[in-house]
């Protein structure tokens, strides 16, 4: 639920502030799609993510930390993103060429940006943050990071 609802306030955030859309020219459905996204997507496949790397690699040493930020980051992100992009595009209705075409442009962007934002944020995560409160910490974190999405995976 907090996925959902963070995701659609970074929605809120991208056309309101990035994309100045003014009230009457928001829309609305893109935000209720985002917030199905972060609901159906987003919080499920991170949440369970951070199971499997709790017990891929157990503990909450800097090294282990370090270790997991580099899993984090050298797997889970780039397919994540990938497949965040392509449920975006369907979700968009886009077809299979054109969803392909949209991630093709916009894929490499939103990785190296991803890694401007999130191994300090996993690293102080995985470092001090409980298990059962780290997707809630990502998802603050992530307002910032679900507007830039939101914003960039809606751009036609």
């Amino acid at each position: 639920l907090v996925a959902g609802a963070l995701m659609g306030a970074g929605d809120v955030i991208a056309q309101q502030l990035v994309e100045q859309r003014g009230l009457q020219g928001h829309h609305c459905t893109r935000t209720l799609k985002m917030m199905g996204i972060g609901f159906c997507f987003v919080g499920p496949v991170v949440g369970s993510w951070y199971r499997i790397l709790d017990w891929l690699i157990p503990g909450n040493t800097k090294v282990v930390a370090v270790k997991k930020v580099i899993l984090d980051q050298g797997a889970f992100a780039p397919c994540f993103l990938g497949c965040f992009l392509a449920v975006t595009g369907a979700t968009n209705g886009l077809s299979l060429q054109d969803n392909w075409s949209k991630i093709k442009q916009d894929y490499l962007d939103a990785l190296m940006t991803n890694y401007c934002i999130w191994p300090p944020v996993q690293i102080a995560n995985f470092y001090f943050v409980p298990l059962q409160h780290r997707l809630a910490v990502v998802q603050c974190v992530a307002i910032v990071w679900n507007c830039y999405l939101s914003w960039k995976a809606n751009r036609m």
